[in-house]
């Protein structure tokens, strides 16, 4: 993004769940190079422990503060105190971007999907999104701030045996225009859907390894290559920015333009 759109985030404060890994990983650097201060609520100790090292190094983050406190997203407990944390640490609260998930779907059978892992996704994928949002709203109105859902392109268009995760992501982007309309105006809240993005090089150090893609991978997506997180990474930037001040409640897909091509097997 352009240094105006950075320049605004001087001061400002973000919590970013699921921060240390991944797509969160992403989005908080790039909060951190446009001047915030960054609350990175992760399960992951080890992965927490190491992006704050990782990123208190950088020298182009000169600004903003990074820090991590462990958080089940699943546990209002655990949600309520890391709230606590960020605004004892940042005095405010300007944007919460609602990351945390999990990223695996069983891919069970619906006839041998066990209720306990069906709860479990929905505690952290979509659950886990309205306890923050629940406890971030009071802090975000008195900044005028933003919320910004990561969903999945699964929440339109689906794969077997994915009926828990698709499940998980299709209420997100429900929850964000229901919130959209509740909090506005003083909050906006959208949502972004990524598609495929190759995260593997932004795992922790014991799960980081080089992207296995093929080239036939990258030449089925229209744009002609797999995505990146920091292609979601610019967008939760420009959602949150007074550019986007006349966005609120909408659900945008991030997928290469993968969701809008016509896919039929050929003899």
């Amino acid at each position: 993004m352009n240094g105006t759109m950075n320049d605004n985030w001087t001061g400002k404060a973000a919590i970013v769940t699921g921060g240390a890994q991944g797509i969160g990983k992403a989005i908080t650097l790039r909060l951190l190079q446009a001047g915030a201060s960054v609350m990175i609520a992760d399960q992951d100790r080890e992965a927490g422990e190491e992006t704050i090292a990782e990123y208190q190094a950088l020298k182009q983050i000169k600004v903003g503060q990074v820090k991590f406190v462990q958080t089940d997203v699943s546990d209002e407990a655990s949600v309520q105190s890391m709230t606590q944390q960020t605004i004892q640490s940042f005095d405010r609260l300007d944007l919460l971007v609602n990351n945390a998930g999990i990223a695996h779907p069983s891919n069970d059978p619906i006839e041998q999907l066990s209720l306990e892992h069906w709860n479990r996704m929905l505690a952290v994928n979509l659950t886990g999104a309205f306890l923050c949002a629940k406890y971030a709203v009071p802090h975000l109105r008195s900044q005028g701030g933003a919320i910004i859902n990561i969903a999945s392109t699964r929440a339109a268009m689906s794969e077997p045996n994915t009926e828990a995760y698709s499940a998980t992501k299709g209420g997100l982007v429900a929850l964000t225009h229901a919130l959209a309309n509740s909090l506005g105006p003083e909050i906006r809240v959208n949502c972004i859907s990524p598609g495929w993005i190759a995260v593997s090089e932004w795992q922790k150090k014991s799960k980081r390894r080089p992207p296995q893609i093929r080239e036939a991978d990258q030449q089925q997506h229209p744009v002609g290559r797999v995505g990146k997180p920091e292609d979601v990474a610019d967008m939760v930037l420009y959602l949150a920015s007074e550019q986007a001040g006349f966005i609120t409640g909408v659900n945008i897909a991030i997928d290469g333009g993968m969701t809008h091509k016509m896919i039929y097997l050929e003899d």
